[in-house]
């Protein structure tokens, strides 16, 4: 299969079980906020200048919980700002899973190492002579050096219910290109190295790990297949990709921040179809998490229209509307976002035209994916394309991905300023 058959059972029952009792509009992920706080500063991301000034707070603990049971999604994606910042990340996703939820940790991939070796250093006390050989594993593949290896094996405190490896919870790391690319565009050089590192370590200890791609104007598609090939041989799970979009916040910051003109950064409708040409043909090389609607929708060939509903957010202001890039409003509870946002306001019509002009050029997943998958503008073959996209077999592990001239930066001190060098560099090495 394609993708776990527990995941897939869980939320098509799920889904069916809506359907069945006659509910219009019902949450399948939901799009958990607890901070913005981020240690990095993504070119593209409006998120910490949106809530600059509410960069300090965090959702308690009780809340996030409890924005899960309102909404009753199945699955959570707990994002940010960097979640792993949040000081209660542990009891939070050890909380969802008592729940029944399935958890996305959506990271930029700096704090993965440390909080997997937090879970280290509590498997080593229960079973050492189990632990052993990973551990001389990853100290041999320049995953963890022998000082972090000695403080799991004698650690001076240990944190409780740490982030295990689970079928039911997975690694999201944002990953927008090689490593140049990357780490031009999240503004820090040594990102990409830490984020394979992390996914390396990752794979060689048993946990299920996804990434997560934007596309912007001038992102190089080659360059992406290239990446895609090269997870693919690292073992990567699955990949969401989605097309930049022009949301206010995010235009706001390139302007004032970074004196750029966001219409030469992020795609128009036009140019997400352009970019998006071959999606299909990827969605049967590479593991990418979505629906043959969604994919034949970013590439041309049919229209949806906007379910922001179905992917709500919650945050430290409360049930954001209308959707996770337009702010509007914060409610006080999902039925509320429900009940008084004006969905017929926005979105885009059958014939392409915006309801409201901040629509025109959004194709993000978090907002036409649920109106695929929950067959809302089902086409007729529809039902038996979704049934061979997720019970299929899974696409085979790209060998290619081996030669792949990942890591094509240079360390020059400069960030996002950092050029390419003369000679490619060689691709470290990596676990296969």
């Amino acid at each position: 299969m394609r993708f776990p058959l527990a995941l897939t059972a869980k939320i098509a029952g799920y889904i069916v079980g809506k359907k069945l009792r006659g509910v219009d509009k019902f949450a399948t992920v939901l799009q958990l906020e607890p901070l913005h706080t981020c240690n990095l500063t993504c070119t593209g991301c409006g998120r910490i200048r949106e809530y600059s000034t509410s960069l300090k707070d965090v959702m308690a603990l009780e809340d996030c919980l409890g924005a899960a049971e309102e909404c009753d999604a199945p699955m959570i994606s707990i994002c940010g700002g960097e979640p792993l910042i949040y000081p209660h990340i542990e009891p939070l996703v050890a909380g969802l899973r008592e729940q029944g939820r399935i958890v996305y940790i959506c990271t930029n991939g700096m704090f993965m190492r440390k909080k997997m070796r937090d879970w280290l250093a509590v498997e080593w006390a229960k079973n050492p002579a189990a632990l052993e050989p990973k551990l001389r594993e990853l100290v041999a593949e320049d995953l963890m050096t022998e000082a972090q290896l000695a403080e799991i094996q004698n650690p001076k405190s240990k944190v409780e219910n740490p982030i295990a490896p689970s079928a039911w919870m997975y690694w999201n790391v944002h990953l927008d290109g090689l490593e140049r690319t990357h780490d031009l565009i999240v503004e820090r050089e040594g990102v990409f190295k830490e984020c394979i590192a992390a996914i390396r370590m990752a794979k060689i200890l048993g946990y299920q790990v996804a990434t997560n791609t934007t596309i912007y104007k001038e992102t190089d598609m080659a360059e992406i297949e290239q990446m895609f090939d090269y997870l693919s041989w690292l073992n990567v799970d699955g990949h969401t990709i989605s097309p930049g979009y022009d949301y206010d916040a995010a235009k706001e910051d390139m302007r004032k921040r970074l004196n750029l003109q966001p219409e030469n950064f992020f795609l128009t409708r036009t140019a997400t179809r352009e970019k998006f040409t071959d999606i299909r043909a990827w969605g049967e090389r590479y593991a990418i998490f979505g629906t043959p609607g969604y994919l034949d929708f970013l590439a041309g060939a049919r229209e949806l229209s906007c379910s922001a509903w179905a992917i709500p957010t919650r945050n430290v202001r409360g049930w954001k509307g209308p959707c996770y890039l337009m702010t509007d409003s914060h409610h006080a509870s999902y039925r509320d976002l429900l009940e008084k946002t004006p969905w017929e306001k926005y979105g885009v019509e059958p014939d392409g035209k915006a309801r409201d002009p901040r629509c025109e050029n959004c194709m993000v997943h978090c907002g036409f994916e649920p109106t695929a998958a929950l067959g809302r503008e089902a086409r007729p073959g529809d039902t038996w394309e979704n049934i061979k996209f997720n019970f299929g077999a899974r696409p085979a592990r790209r060998e290619n991905g081996a030669t792949v001239q990942a890591f094509n930066g240079v360390t020059a001190g400069r960030g996002h300023k950092t050029g390419r060098p003369d000679k490619p560099t060689e691709t470290a090495p990596v676990a296969a």
